[in-house]
């Protein structure tokens, strides 16, 4: 089922997760675990990220050779798994690094024949943190993709040949309650967000937040522009300080004073899973009253902290 027709057949907001393909050369059975810990708070969908592969040269047998630094690969096999081993609609996430339009085309294809109905768009993290650059007959921005899968959906190709099958993808973007960390300003953010809405996509995830104000005002500062596609907001349960401490530093987001000092004062993990959790229930049910669609918990893999959260909304999402 498509994300977008979820919204629209049901009253109650829906819970999706999104976790990360297990590192290479490990075995699927813990992703299976976390979903399975997990499945019985009903989630409608489960997204699957993806990054660019990496490179690095090293000597091996007296000569230099490259490998590959990618530590999560199987995106398209992830996807297809969970779809049908748990019938829980997957949405694989769709980037521009690494990859051209002609490797993407083909992938989608794939993802139909998988019977896969909604794809997830974002531009991605420049390789080895340098400035990002598109691949050779690749993307440099999000909304060239959703432009690509946009054209597909209409039986356009890259290549020229007339009654090629239209495929039917549901196609969702990134949002940024404090703006992208290259946007200039919010200004010129919200203008890409269009860009990419006015491409096709028809729902947006997202960013991470923690105060319930970042994401109203964000709502209505799309509102303003005059889009008016659902707006799902991505939420981040923690649980432990280290993993609070990291955040502003990898998603350039703010941390709230009264969330920082709700750690400094726990004495104990449990205390910190206490505070973790309390304090994002409270965002959470803010939420829901506030009328979202949706609710996509970031899980990285990891089911405790999402469960601790999700134990307090039993009745509150779709069955």
């Amino acid at each position: 089922m498509k994300l977008i027709d979820t919204i629209d057949k049901y009253k109650k907001p829906f819970l999706s997760l999104e976790i990360i393909p297990p590192r290479k050369g490990t075995r699927i059975d813990k992703i299976f675990h976390t979903i399975e810990k997990l499945q019985s708070f009903h989630p409608k969908f489960i997204s699957v990220t993806n990054h660019q592969t990496q490179f690095e040269f090293k000597e091996r047998d007296g000569k230099i050779t490259k490998f590959s630094k990618n530590k999560n690969a199987g995106l398209i096999g992830l996807a297809g798994a969970i779809k049908h081993r748990y019938n829980i609609e997957t949405i694989p996430h769709l980037i521009c690094g690494g990859i051209n339009r002609f490797q993407i085309e083909d992938l989608l294809i794939d993802l139909q024949f998988l019977e896969i109905d909604n794809v997830f768009v974002i531009r991605g993290d420049a390789n080895n943190g340098r400035k990002f650059e598109a691949e050779k007959d690749g993307f440099l921005y999000a909304s060239e993709i959703v432009q690509q899968v946009a054209d597909m959906n209409r039986g356009l190709y890259t290549f020229p040949a007339e009654n090629l099958a239209a495929t039917d993808f549901c196609i969702g973007a990134a949002g940024y309650p404090e703006k992208h960390y290259e946007a200039l300003n919010l200004e010129t953010d919200l203008k890409n967000l269009k860009k990419k809405v006015e491409a096709g996509a028809e729902y947006i995830i997202t960013q991470m937040f923690f105060d319930f104000d970042v994401y109203k005002r964000f709502v209505e500062n799309v509102r303003s522009t005059g889009l008016d596609v659902p707006i799902i907001p991505g939420i981040k349960p923690i649980i432990k300080e280290e993993f609070l401490k990291r955040i502003p530093r990898a998603f350039f987001v703010d941390i709230p004073a009264r969330l920082v000092k709700l750690f400094e004062e726990a004495k104990s993990a449990d205390e910190e899973l206490q505070a973790g959790t309390s304090y994002m229930t409270e965002l959470v049910e803010k939420l829901i009253d506030y009328g979202v669609p949706g609710i996509h918990l970031f899980t990285m893999g990891q089911g405790k902290s999402a469960k601790a959260l999700l134990s307090n909304f039993k009745d509150s999402f779709q069955e």
